[in-house]
């Protein structure tokens, strides 16, 4: 808010220049008049107060109402500026060179400084040399100004120039002239005239004298629908209620009621009456927004008026009290006022108070209250507190906290060499303060020194001395208190008796040493044994290691000696410092020894030996050696690292300790080439690595060979078949090894002494009639993999005629043979039989020729499969031989499948091997799982031997269906087996919690969706300025003007219409002008609009007479 306060110390005096006569003339107000001569020169002086202020004032020099100065400088106008840095007054001249007629008139002189300003006005009176007084207005509006010429003050130049005939005639002491009838005269001269005569006659009101005129000349016009108006202007109260009252000629005519040109409409406000002719607006309860232009209609006939509202003043009703504090208490002033949210003002001194870190204002009600958090000294005065109303006044007092002291310094009395200490404790740890000994402050020394910690002073003096006895005094900053004591110094005399001591050796026993005599140091380190020695005389040192003195004082080896101590000093510690050291102290009086073992440790060496002595699929197995030295500590364990092989990227395998020599390294990827390095570790660190072992590979065996079976037996030899391993991994087969051992025997023999790289193999030397069990070996780098063997003995014999299969198995529909070797003397008699009994031609052929028969099935079934007989006969002797055949095919779905339960995310299904096996047994199932609204089947198992299974990992909320396949010799079914029933994963047993509903927070700081825009306008037109804003809760609304709250102003009136906020200003002036502001608060933050407002006058080219005649002429 603006303040009107008083800065200028020295104002500018209104002056008159007469042409060609010096005067002293005397103003009727008061003021002083300047004795200028025509054609000279003139300078105005305004001086400005600043030590109030903050910043550097601005000042304007304007002639009339709005022609600045400033923008005229030059040969004819000259301005200075200067500053005065004791009394910090500012002087501000202005020189009119060579005055002229042009520069008559009135002048402003404005100064603003942040929220205060001040203005001043003064004149300037330019008179001829005439004996006669009245110059017309044109001789005084022609000069020679030229650029300088602003619009003329008409009313100023008027009064002052009647003032100044009235003066001139009383000093002529010229008989005044008989009263004329100046409206008469007006009435029958010239518009063109009127200036001359209101000049001539010192008419000092032209625009009112106008006014008047106009009237006069006039005839009101007569209105027919109204017989009584409104009144001109009606004045009420804030709160009281108006009623405004008409006639109108037809009792039925409908009327309108206008405000500010808006139609009002009836409401609790706005109650409208007819009664007869008379036609009654009552506006209850008025506030200033009520203080505006109101109209009444009929038709095109209108009816104008204004209403006034008045408001109350607002009164202190409960007066400021004065108060009295201590340094650093809080201060309230506390003041009550007669009207809620009313604006006070609150000043020191006469210094408007701001709210800053300093003072903080609050309001609550009728209640106002200033507070200050911790007063100072500074804040001693007198406090005010103004409203337009009333004013009061209290006074506040502060007072320094009383200083307590908790503990006081004592008397002393100390000997030489000894240590004196004054102490003393107050209540405040903020205070500082001074020692004095008698009288004289007391200095810091090496020797004396003084500490303030908290509460607590404290003044040492080390090795006290005679001078230093005396009053010793300590003196609080800023309090008028003293805590005083005396140092009493006790002398003793001594008679010196030389003696002898003899020397002694004392040795600290703690820190590095691990027993009595022994000193650890770490290689690399710094060892530093102080050993103190005492005897009187000083005694002599000597350092030896074995037979070896130490003399050196420099090097890294060195011996310092001292009267009372004697170091040894070795700089980075080696292996070869370690031993026995003894030191001996000798004077007259004796001898002393002492001896010390110093033991250097360090680090291990690295691990030896790293190499590898085993691999698996991702395993290898390390071992090394340990270190040769040990760094004088035990070690502790090892840790490992590992590298592909090309790489130099090394992995750690184990973070904590590893005791044992040798390791598993897990975790490697097969087929790789790996290195491995071990460090060692003691109580020192961490030795260096080992040597990497050789590059190693992490292979596995492979799986054992599959499907062994004989493929024929001889008299002492059998031939073996059987297919690669499942699974060979990244080793490779390098071949087979087969052995071969008699039923019932426990040593396997080695049927070959090199892998054979073939499936097959036969085994040759066989004891004949024995039955032999064989195994397969598959061999690679990682060594034999598990045995593939025989599931039944083979007996190696010799037959008539036979080398003959057991047993058959053929795919259905296949073609099938069967060779057998028939060998015998005389020719055998050949005879086959299917199930004891012929064989039927039809299915099956038989050919037999001299040293073989066969036996031919084309197209092999089901009802092939049997016990085939081969009988061989010669003479009376026989041989048979059998063998069973049997023909599979693809088993059929399984039986009954149904789901038995289901838990969690998991399902249990049962079913029964299917009614046809496919001649083959079932060598297991393949389950698949598909939810229900996909319909798509996933695998859950293969091979599942069990006619049951388990099917976890359950979606929840899913239903599904399951279908399982048989698998045999020949493959899977073609049909699978479908649930009868289906899995529901149900949500059972999880509680949704759902979460809290949170109201969304709607709230927000208030925002300008619209700013102000800059407007101009002219003088006399009504004009408005809009923004919009939103924000929650709904914002207060606060317009200013050049940032001073406009109120509740009659002449503005502020709208605010769904966040759209207009203030309208009706009929503006040129002083009108200025910057506005719209600020809206709330209770989460604010935010401010601006913008400049010109209103500019008339075209500067025409008058303000000659406006006025024109629309006086319209």
């Amino acid at each position: 808010m603006t303040e009107l306060s008083g800065l200028f110390v020295e104002k500018p005096q209104s002056t008159i220049a007469i042409k060609g006569k010096e005067d002293l003339l005397q103003w009727k107000d008061s003021h002083t008049a300047l004795q200028v001569a025509g054609g000279k020169d003139i300078t105005f002086v305004a001086k400005v107060d600043s030590s109030t202020l903050l910043r550097k004032p601005a000042l304007k020099w304007l002639k009339g109402k709005w022609l600045d100065l400033g923008s005229k400088a030059g040969k004819h106008l000259q301005f200075k500026e200067s500053y005065d840095r004791d009394s910090k007054i500012y002087t501000y001249e202005m020189k009119i060179v060579k005055v002229v007629d042009g520069d008559a008139g009135g002048y402003r002189c404005e100064v603003t400084a942040k929220d205060k300003c001040d203005s001043c006005t003064f004149d300037i009176t330019v008179e001829g040399r005439q004996d006669k007084v009245g110059p017309t207005l044109s001789s005084s509006s022609r000069g020679e100004a030229g650029e300088d010429e602003g619009e003329l003050d008409f009313s100023g130049l008027l009064k002052k120039r009647s003032e100044s005939v009235l003066l001139l005639r009383e000093k002529k002491q010229e008989e005044p002239k008989e009263e004329v009838d100046v409206w008469s005269i007006l009435k029958k001269a010239k518009p063109c005239d009127y200036e001359k005569i209101a000049f001539q006659y010192g008419i000092t009101d032209l625009r009112g004298m106008l006014k008047r005129l106009k009237k006069m000349k006039v005839e009101p016009k007569k209105c027919d629908a109204f017989l009584k108006k409104l009144e001109a202007a009606y004045s009420v109260d804030k709160g009281k209620k108006i009623q405004l009252t008409v006639e109108v000629a037809n009792p039925d005519a409908q009327i309108k009621w206008l405000k500010n040109g808006t139609e009002i409409k009836p409401s609790a406000k706005y109650v409208f009456e007819s009664v007869g002719n008379k036609r009654k607006l009552t506006i209850n309860k008025c506030t200033l927004a009520d203080d505006a232009a109101y109209e009444c209609v009929i038709g095109e006939d209108k009816s104008f008026t204004e209403v006034f509202v008045k408001e109350p003043p607002v009164t202190i009703t409960k007066l400021l009290d004065d108060l009295h504090v201590v340094v650093e208490d809080k201060v309230e002033f506390e003041v009550e006022v007669s009207e809620e949210g009313a604006n006070v003002k609150w000043m020191k001194d006469g210094v408007e108070l701001a709210r800053d870190g300093k003072y903080r204002f609050k309001k609550d009600g009728k209640k106002h209250w200033l507070i200050i958090n911790e007063a100072s000294k500074e804040d001693i005065g007198m406090y005010y507190v103004f409203t337009n109303g009333g004013e009061s006044k209290a006074e506040l007092e502060v007072e320094d906290k009383e200083l307590e002291v908790l503990q006081s310094i004592a008397d002393l009395t100390v000997k030489a060499a000894e240590q004196a200490i004054f102490k003393c404790e107050v209540s405040d740890e903020k205070v500082t303060g001074k020692w004095y000994k008698d009288g004289v402050e007391v200095k810091a020394s090496n020797r004396i020194k003084m500490v303030h910690i908290g509460r607590i002073h404290k003044l040492t003096i080390d090795d006290v001395k005679a001078e230093d006895a005396g009053d010793y005094t300590f003196v609080p900053d800023g309090y008028a208190l003293s805590l005083s004591a005396k140092l009493n110094f006790l002398e003793i005399k001594i008679d010196y008796v030389p003696r002898q001591d003899p020397p002694k050796i004392h040795l600290d026993t703690t820190g590095s040493m691990v027993n009595k005599n022994t000193i650890i140091v770490v290689a690399g380190n710094k060892l530093r044994l102080d050993v103190e020695i005492s005897g009187e005389p000083a005694p002599t040192v000597c350092w030896t290691k074995g037979d070896n003195v130490i003399t050196e004082t420099e090097g890294r080896v060195r011996v310092d000696n001292r009267k009372t101590l004697s170091s040894f000093v070795i700089e980075g510690a080696e292996r070869g410092d370690e031993g026995r050291y003894t030191i001996t102290v000798t004077n007259p009086a004796g001898e002393d020894k002492a001896e010390l073992f110093i033991k250097v440790v360090d680090v291990p060496d690295p691990p030896e030996g790293v190499k590898c002595m085993g691999v698996g699929e991702d395993t290898a197995t390390i071992i090394w050696e340990p270190p040769k030295f040990d760094g004088g500590s035990p070690i502790k364990g090892y840790l490992m690292e590992r590298k592909k092989v090309g790489s130099s990227r090394w992995t750690k395998l184990n973070f904590d300790i590893y005791e044992s020599t040798s390791y598993e390294a897990k975790k490697m990827i097969e087929g790789v080439l790996y290195e491995m390095r071990v460090f060692a570790v003691n109580g020192i660190g961490v030795s260096q690595p080992s040597c990497s072992s050789k590059p190693f590979m992490p292979i596995a065996p492979t799986s054992e060979p599959t499907r062994l079976t004989v493929d024929d037996v001889m008299d002492s030899a059998c031939m073996l078949k059987w297919r690669p391993p499942d699974k060979i991994g990244a080793g490779g087969i390098d071949g087979y090894i087969i052995e071969y051992r008699k039923e019932g025997d426990t040593e396997w023999i080695q049927a070959n002494s090199e892998p054979v790289e073939k499936n097959s193999y036969t085994v040759r030397g066989l004891p004949t009639g024995e039955k032999m069990e064989f195994r397969v070996m598959a061999v690679n780098i990682a060594g034999r993999s598990p045995p593939a063997v025989m599931a039944q003995p083979v007996t190696i014999r010799e037959i008539i005629g036979e080398q003959l299969e057991h047993s058959f198995t053929h795919k259905h529909t296949h073609t099938q043979s069967l060779l057998d070797i028939a060998q015998g003397k005389p020719r055998p008699v050949v005879n086959w039989f299917k199930d004891d009994e012929p064989l039927d031609p039809k299915k099956v052929s038989v050919r037999t020729t001299e040293v073989d028969t066969i036996l031919f099935i084309r197209s092999a079934e089901r009802d092939h499969s049997g016990t085939y007989t081969l009988s061989v006969q010669i003479e009376n002797m026989e041989d048979k031989a059998s063998f069973e055949i049997r023909v599979v095919e693809k088993p059929g779905p399984p039986l009954a499948v149904r789901v038995t339960d289901v838990w969690g995310f998991n399902a249990a299904l049962e079913w029964k091997p299917p009614k046809d096996n496919g001649n083959s047994d079932i060598s297991g199932y393949i389950i698949q799982k598909a939810d229900k609204k996909t319909k798509e089947w996933f695998m859950v198992y293969e091979h599942n031997r069990r006619p049951n299974c388990t099917v976890s990992d359950l979606v929840m909320g899913n239903e599904y269906v399951f279908r399982i396949f048989s698998e045999n010799i020949c493959g899977l079914s073609d049909e699978a087996g479908l649930s009868k029933n289906t899995a529901v994963i149900a949500k059972t047993g999880l509680a949704y919690n759902r979460p809290p509903y949170k109201e969304k927070d709607l709230n927000t700081s208030p925002k300008f969706t619209q700013p102000l825009q800059d407007r101009s306008v002219i003088a006399g037109y009504s004009t408005a300025i809009s923004c919009s804003v939103r924000g929650r809760p709904k914002p207060k609304i606060i317009w200013m003007k050049n940032k001073t709250i406009i109120g509740e102003d009659p002449k503005y009136l502020m709208q605010n219409n769904q966040g759209v906020l207009t203030l309208h200003i009706r009929k503006p002036s040129l002083f009108d002008g200025g910057n506005y502001s719209c600020k809206a608060v709330n209770e989460l933050g604010e935010d401010v609009v601006e913008c400049k407002l010109e209103v500019r006058g008339a075209s500067a080219t025409r008058s303000p007479v000659a406006a006025v005649l024109l629309m006086h002429d319209g």
